[in-house]
């Protein structure tokens, strides 16, 4: 896959794929949609009422929500276990282009990128003593996790007109029964024909402002 470095308006990287015509994070800013969508109104939120997290992620991509979901446990003491998704793994000379040193301003963070796209695939790997990584070469389709074995997923695939294989509403069955009660889903996504499947799925649906950029962005909440 041809893969080209973009920065974008808050000075951190992402890649453009030619071939989907997609970045891989917003052009308004990587670093901030992350922090927003996944950090602030996932990983805080869910640690309101949880002193640990199960996390799946759909769609590791360059690292960078396994990274700032790492540093909050190392501000917070959280303890975090990460499952994470990803088809198509990234090089390591793609992501050493991405210069993350640039734009991530804790140094101690800068420690784990590398081990974090090093660890190995299909194992759990203790990165921190509060912090497990398990990362699974696999397509969502593919993936059958056990019921309630989450408690938040990052659902960060491309956008659905790019993917609309992973926006489905059996692939959104399937991130509800995976969730605890209680569970969320957290997404960039505001699309209606999304929000629909997520109501379809059992997902309480509520709509949040989003990051720089974009109005919206979604969390869908499994009853408890």
């Amino acid at each position: 896959m041809n893969l080209e470095v973009r920065q974008t308006k808050d000075g951190s990287t992402t890649l453009f794929v030619p071939e989907l015509n997609e970045h891989y994070h917003s052009v308004h800013g990587a670093l901030q949609e992350s922090l927003h969508v996944f950090i602030k109104m996932g990983l805080q939120a869910t640690l309101e009422r949880l002193p640990s997290v199960r996390i799946l992620e759909v769609g590791f991509g360059t690292g960078l929500n396994a990274l700032l979901t790492l540093q909050h446990t190392l501000a917070t003491g959280a303890t975090v276990h990460y499952d994470t998704l990803e088809k198509y793994p990234l090089p390591m000379d793609v992501v050493a282009q991405l210069h993350f040193e640039k734009f991530i301003l804790n140094p101690e963070l800068l420690d784990f990128f590398t081990p974090l796209h090093a660890a190995p695939w299909e194992e759990a790997v203790t990165i921190t003593p509060t912090f497990t990584l398990r990362k699974l070469e696999t397509d969502l389709e593919t993936f059958a996790p056990a019921p309630e074995s989450y408690d938040l997923i990052y659902f960060d695939a491309f956008a659905p007109e790019k993917q609309p294989h992973l926006w489905t509403d059996a692939v959104f069955q399937k991130m509800h029964d995976c969730l605890a009660p209680g569970g969320t889903l957290v997404t960039y996504c505001a699309k209606g024909s999304f929000k629909r499947s997520l109501k379809a799925a059992g997902f309480t649906v509520e709509a949040l402002p989003g990051p720089p950029g974009k109005r919206e962005m979604t969390r869908g909440v499994k009853a408890s």
